[in-house]
């Protein structure tokens, strides 16, 4: 849930009330009406008008800078990745990919002593 006062950006409009999509606007009330299919109430400062809004309507403006920073860098990723010509970084940016370790843990071998001791521990606890 939103705080009240909090900076948003409108980027949908569900009810077709000629939202100004992508405009700025700050959260001034929750409609707490359960009949109401709307969720908050904000002020758009830039065309003087206070909207009723769905909540999907709009994001918070730290989420969508932060949406577009991850945009930013995966492209300079694939950018880089380019001009390196680094197939293996193009194929994980591309396939979203995490870096995986190149060693697999391979199951350790114990001697008869330490299972059963490790066994124990287990049991203990």
């Amino acid at each position: 849930m939103l705080q009240l006062g909090e900076k948003i950006v409108i980027v949908a409009d569900a009810f077709e009330q000629s939202l100004p999509i992508g405009e700025y606007g700050y959260l001034i009330a929750y409609d707490r009406n359960p009949d109401n299919a709307f969720d908050y109430v904000i002020r758009v400062p830039k065309i003087n008008r206070n909207f009723f809004v769905p909540s999907g309507d709009v994001q918070p403006e730290e989420l969508l800078i932060q949406y577009e920073v991850e945009m930013t860098t995966r492209e300079a990723l694939i950018d880089y990745a380019l001009a390196t010509y680094n197939e293996k970084l193009f194929h994980q940016i591309m396939n979203g990919e995490i870096e995986q370790e190149e060693e697999e843990s391979a199951p350790e071998v114990l001697s008869q002593a330490e299972f059963i001791k490790q066994v124990n521990l287990r049991a203990w606890i």
